[in-house]
C-alpha cells in the first residue's frame, strides 16, 4: 500500500492517467497528502512571483526617474511593460487576499463551537413561521378557472438572437443565489457507483489523519438529500425534481412579486421552506467545517430547517475533496447542472472494473411502448387544454414533438389513420443506425438539436407536463374521442393503436409505474440519444411483447474523452481491476490517449500465501467432466455431479460455504432438480441452506440470517456445521458484500458466466469493436469482450471472501475450462500465482487439511493467549 501511495502521489504530481488496484484508505491518503503539497507549493510560487513582480516594479520605478528628459525612450513598450507587470502584482495579491479570507473563514468555521448551537437557535426560531405557512396552506381554498394553471403555460419562446438583444439593453437579471457562488479552488473529485460506497468513502475520511484539516462535500440527488415531507412522499425522482424546481420558481416569482411586481389572482403558490439563501449559507458553513456523510446531512439540513441538497452545491467551489456518485460526474448534462467543473482539477473513479459499461448505461436510453402512448396522449391533450392561450412558436414546437413520438410509434407498428386490427407487424427485433431509424420513423427532417434546446431546456416542458398531469390526474389512458376536425381524424387510428398499445401492457407493474407519472423526461433523454454520432450508436428495435425503441451506446469513449481532456489528471482504482486489457484499449487509446500519459499499478495481496486455496475442478467425484456449456449444464448427470460436489465441500469446510451460480434462471433449475433427487435434502443435514433474494430490501434480512445461523453453529456444535447460501454472478451478493472470517470459507463457481451470445445487442458491440479496435494475440477484440465480461463477474464473485490480512478461505472453479492458460491470465494475480489445476477429484479433496491446519491454527493461538 506504500507503494500504491507512491504510485498515486507521482500520477497526480505528473498529471498521468493512472489504473491503480489498492484500498479506500490508500486512496485517501496519497491523494489528500498531494493536495496539501501542491496547495503549499503554489503558495511558495505565488508568493515568488510577488516578490519578484514587487521588485522589479520599484526597478523600473527608480530607472524611470534616473533617466534624463532628454533621452529618447520607447515609451509604448516601457508602458506596456508597465502595466504587464502591475496587472500580474494586482492579480496576485488578489488571489492571496482571496485564499486567506477563505482559510480564515473555513478556521473560524472549525474552530468556532458555538456556530453549531447559533444555527440550532435560529432553527427554532423560524419553527413557529415554518408551522403557520403549513396551516395557511391547509386553509387555503382552492380557486378555480384557467388563472391557477398560469404556472402550466409554457413562457413565450425566445430566440438566442432576442435573447442576446435583451441582456445587452436590459441587463441580465440577477438572483440572490448568484451572491452565493464562489470561485473554484484546486480539488479531488472522488466518485463511486454506489451511495453505500460513497457512505464507506467517507467513513475512512473520518478516520484519517486529514479529517481535521480538509474540507469535504458530499453530493447527492434531490431524492437522496430531499428533507421536505411534502416533496419527498412523491416517491419518483422525477416528480421529486418537478416540484422542487416549480417551488423554486414560485419562490423567485415572490420575490419579484414583493418588488412591486402586480400579483395576478389565484392561489398563493407552494414555495419550499428550506430553500432561503441565509440559511443555505450557513449550512454550506457547517458542512465544509467537518465531514458528513449523506445521513448526517439530513439531520443537519433538519435541525438547521435548510435543504442539503442546495446547501451541498453551493459547498463544491471551496471543497478540497467533493464525492459523488458516477452519473454526477460521466454525464455533461448531469456534471452541468449540479455546478462538478473538471477544468485542472483531479478525478478519481474507484470501483472502475465496470467503467465502460457503467457509461455505456449512462447514455444510453430506451422508450417503452407504453411510454409512447402516455407521452403523446398527454402532450396532445396539454396543447389542446392550452392552445387558445400558447404562443404560436410554442404550439409549433409542441406539434413538432408530437409529430417524432408519432415517427417513434410508425417504427413499432402503427400508422397513422389505421386501425391496428388492419395491421399486421412482424414481431421480432431490429438493429437500426441513428440516420437509418431517423429515415424509418420519417423525421430526419426534424432538427432534434433545436428542438432539445429550445423547448426542452428553455420551456422546461416536461416539468410543466408534469405539473399538468399531476394536476388532471392524466395517465394517458384519457383520450380525446371527439373527431369533428380534421387534426382529430387524422390522428384517430393513431390513438385507437396508441390505446391499444396501451392495453396490452397495462399488466406489468413496472408500466403502472412508469404512467404514474409523466414520461416526457424518457422522451427527452431518447431524444438527446439519437443526437450522437451516427457511428458511435445503434438503435435497436423491439416489436415482440412489450414493444420498446432502446439507444445503444457503442462508443462510451466519445463521452469520457471530455472528461480526460478537461482533468488535470484521472485516477481509475478498484480492489479488482483484472483485465484490463480491454479497458484502455475501448476507454482510453479509443479517446485518444497517448500510452506515455498512462500509469499502471497493481500489487499483490496482504495475506500470505497459506491462507488460500484456489483450486479448478475439471472432474467431480464420480469422474463427470465439469464443463458447464449452455448444452451441458442442464442435464441430470451434470446437476446430480454438482450436488456432490458440494456435498463433499460441505463436509470438510467449516461456517459459511457461498456457491455463485452463472443466472437466477439455472439457479432455479437446479436447485428444483436437487430436491427432487434429494440432494437438498443431504446438504441440508450438513448446513443451513440459504439463497439470494431477488428483492433488493430483502438481502440485507437473508445475510444477517446467515451470519447468525454460522455464529450460532460454530457456538453449539449441533450437527450442523455452519451455513451454505446459493447466490448469482452480477447479482445483489456478487459485489459490495465482505464475506469474511467464518460467513465465507468456501467460494464455489459453478461454470462460467458468459454473457447471452445470441443477444442482438452484444453481437452489434462485438461487430463494433471487431471494426474499430485492433486483434490482440490472435483474437479478435469482440472475442476478448465475451471472455472479459465473464471473468469481470468471476473475480467480483470471489473477491468476495478474504477480507483482511489474518483471514482465510478456500476458492473452487468448477469447469475444466477455468485451466486454459488464457482465461487463468484473467484473474488476480494473488489469485493466479497460487491456483492449482486437478483432473481429477481425489487429489483436489486431499487438501481438505488446509482447513484443519487453520483450526488447529486458531486453537492454539487461543490456548496461548
Amino acid at each position: 500500500q506504500e507503494e500504491f501511495m507512491q504510485a498515486l502521489y507521482s500520477a497526480l504530481d505528473k498529471a498521468k492517467l493512472a489504473s491503480l488496484k489498492g484500498k479506500s484508505l490508500s486512496l485517501i491518503c496519497g491523494a489528500l497528502s498531494w493536495l496539501t503539497d501542491y496547495e503549499e507549493r503554489k503558495r511558495q510560487e505565488a508568493a515568488a512571483l510577488l516578490q519578484e513582480g514587487e521588485e522589479a516594479l520599484s526597478t523600473n520605478a527608480a530607472q524611470s526617474s534616473a533617466v534624463s528628459s532628454s533621452a529618447e525612450l520607447d515609451w509604448i513598450t516601457d508602458f506596456v511593460q508597465k502595466k504587464a507587470e502591475r496587472d500580474l502584482v494586482s492579480k496576485l495579491k488578489e488571489e492571496e487576499l482571496k485564499r486567506k479570507k477563505r482559510e480564515e473563514r473555513l478556521e473560524m468555521i472549525r474552530n468556532n463551537v458555538q456556530l453549531k448551537y447559533a444555527v440550532k437557535r435560529k432553527s427554532y426560531e423560524e419553527d413557529e413561521a415554518f408551522k403557520l405557512l403549513q396551516l395557511s396552506k391547509e386553509e387555503q381554498v382552492e380557486a378555480t378557472g384557467d388563472q391557477e394553471d398560469e404556472e402550466l403555460i409554457i413562457a413565450e419562446y425566445e430566440s438566442d438572437d432576442e435573447s442576446k438583444i435583451k441582456s445587452r439593453f436590459f441587463g441580465a437579471e440577477k438572483d440572490e443565489d448568484d451572491e452565493l457562488v464562489e470561485e473554484h479552488v484546486t480539488k479531488i473529485y472522488y466518485c463511486s457507483r454506489t451511495h453505500s460506497q460513497l457512505a464507506q468513502f467517507v467513513h475512512e475520511v473520518q478516520k484519517s489523519p486529514f479529517s481535521k484539516d480538509i474540507s469535504v462535500v458530499t453530493l447527492g440527488s434531490r431524492q437522496n438529500l430531499c428533507i421536505n415531507e411534502e416533496v419527498r412522499q412523491l416517491g419518483s425522482i422525477q416528480r421529486i425534481n418537478d416540484r422542487c424546481m416549480e417551488m423554486q420558481k414560485n419562490k423567485h416569482e415572490k420575490h419579484h412579486h414583493e418588488e412591486g411586481v402586480k400579483r395576478k389572482r389565484g392561489p398563493a403558490k407552494s414555495v419550499c421552506p428550506y430553500y432561503k439563501a441565509s440559511a443555505l449559507q450557513q449550512m454550506r458553513d457547517v458542512v465544509l467545517g467537518a465531514v458528513h456523510d449523506i445521513e448526517q446531512l439530513l439531520k443537519l439540513g433538519r435541525e438547521t430547517h435548510s435543504c442539503p441538497y442546495y446547501s451541498t452545491r453551493l459547498a463544491i467551489p471551496p471543497a478540497q475533496l467533493v464525492v459523488l456518485p458516477y452519473q454526477m460526474v460521466l454525464h455533461e448534462a448531469t456534471r452541468r447542472a449540479a455546478g462538478v467543473q473538471l477544468k485542472g482539477q483531479v478525478l478519481i473513479i474507484d470501483e472502475a472494473h465496470n467503467l465502460s459499461d457503467t457509461l455505456s448505461c449512462i447514455h444510453s436510453a430506451e422508450l417503452s411502448g407504453a411510454q409512447l402512448c402516455c407521452a403523446h396522449s398527454q402532450l396532445s391533450q396539454y396543447a389542446d387544454r392550452y392552445k387558445s392561450r400558447l404562443k404560436a412558436k410554442n404550439l409549433m414546437y409542441i406539434k413538432q414533438i408530437l409529430f417524432v413520438i408519432e415517427g417513434l410509434v410508425r417504427v413499432l407498428g402503427g400508422k397513422v389513420g389505421q386501425s391496428p386490427q388492419s395491421q399486421t407487424t412482424q414481431p421480432g427485433t431490429e438493429m437500426l443506425t441513428i440516420n437509418n431509424f431517423l429515415f424509418k420513423a420519417q423525421i430526419d427532417n426534424i432538427n432534434l438539436f433545436k428542438v432539445l434546446q429550445r423547448y426542452f431546456e428553455k420551456s422546461m416542458i416536461s416539468r410543466k407536463l408534469g405539473g399538468f398531469v399531476e394536476k388532471y390526474a392524466g395517465s394517458g389512458v384519457t383520450l380525446h374521442t371527439h373527431c369533428n376536425n380534421k387534426e382529430n381524424r387524422r390522428t384517430e387510428g393513431l390513438n385507437r393503436y396508441l390505446q391499444t398499445l396501451q392495453t396490452d401492457q397495462q399488466e406489468s407493474v413496472e408500466t403502472e409505474k412508469v404512467l404514474s407519472a409523466s414520461p416526457m423526461m424518457q422522451v427527452e433523454g431518447f431524444f438527446m440519444a439519437l443526437t450522437n454520432s451516427n457511428t458511435d450508436g445503434r438503435v435497436v428495435v423491439h416489436k415482440q411483447g412489450a414493444s420498446s425503441v432502446k439507444f445503444l451506446l457503442l462508443n462510451p469513449a466519445v463521452h469520457f474523452a471530455q472528461v480526460l481532456e478537461e482533468c488535470r489528471a484521472v485516477i481509475i482504482a478498484g480492489g479488482t481491476m483484472q483485465p484490463v486489457s480491454d479497458f484502455k484499449q475501448e476507454l482510453l487509446f479509443s479517446a485518444g490517449v497517448g500510452e506515455e500519459r498512462i500509469t499502471e499499478f497493481s500489487c499483490g495481496h496482504v495475506i500470505p500465501p497459506e491462507n488460500i486455496l484456489p483450486l479448478v475442478l475439471c472432474s467431480g467425484p464420480s469422474g463427470q467432466e465439469l464443463e458447464f456449456t449452455f448444452q451441458n449444464r442442464d442435464t441430470p448427470r451434470m446437476m446430480d455431479e454438482t450436488g456432490r460436489i458440494l456435498s463433499n465441500i460441505c463436509n470438510v469446510v467449516p461456517g459459511g460455504v457461498v456457491c455463485f451460480f452463472p443466472s437466477y434462471d439455472y439457479s432455479k433449475r437446479i436447485i428444483s432438480h436437487w430436491e427432487a433427487s434429494g440432494t437438498l435434502t443431504r446438504l441440508a443435514n450438513k448446513k443451513k441452506i440459504f439463497q439470494e433474494p431477488k428483492k433488493a430490501n430483502q438481502v440485507e434480512q437473508v445475510l444477517n440470517e446467515f451470519s447468525r445461523c454460522i455464529q450460532r453453529c460454530s457456538a453449539d456444535c449441533s450437527g450442523l456445521t455452519g451455513a451454505l447460501l446459493f447466490s448469482v454472478v452480477g447479482g445483489k451478493m456478487s459485489e459490495g458484500i465482505n464475506f469474511s472470517d467464518d460467513l465465507g470459507r468456501c467460494v464455489v463457481m459453478v461454470g462460467m458466466p458468459y454473457p447471452n451470445i445470441k443477444s442482438p445487442e452484444l453481437q452489434e458491440k462485438m461487430s463494433y469493436l471487431d471494426k474499430h479496435l485492433p486483434h490482440s494475440q490472435g483474437r479478435s477484440p469482440g472475442q476478448a469482450l465475451i471472455e472479459n465480461i465473464c471473468m469481470k463477474a468471476v473475480n467480483q464473485s470471489i473477491g468476495r471472501a478474504i477480507r483482511h490480512r489474518g483471514d482465510y478461505s478456500s476458492v473452487v472453479l468448477c469447469d475444466r475450462r477455468y485451466s486454459r492458460p488464457a482465461t487463468l491470465s484473467k484473474l488476480p494475480t494473488w489469485i493466479k500465482d497460487r491456483t492449482t489445476t486437478h483432473t481429477t477429484f481425489g487429489p483436489a479433496f486431499a487438501h481438505a487439511d488446509f482447513f484443519l491446519y487453520h483450526c488447529l491454527k486458531k486453537v492454539s493461538s487461543r490456548n496461548w493467549q
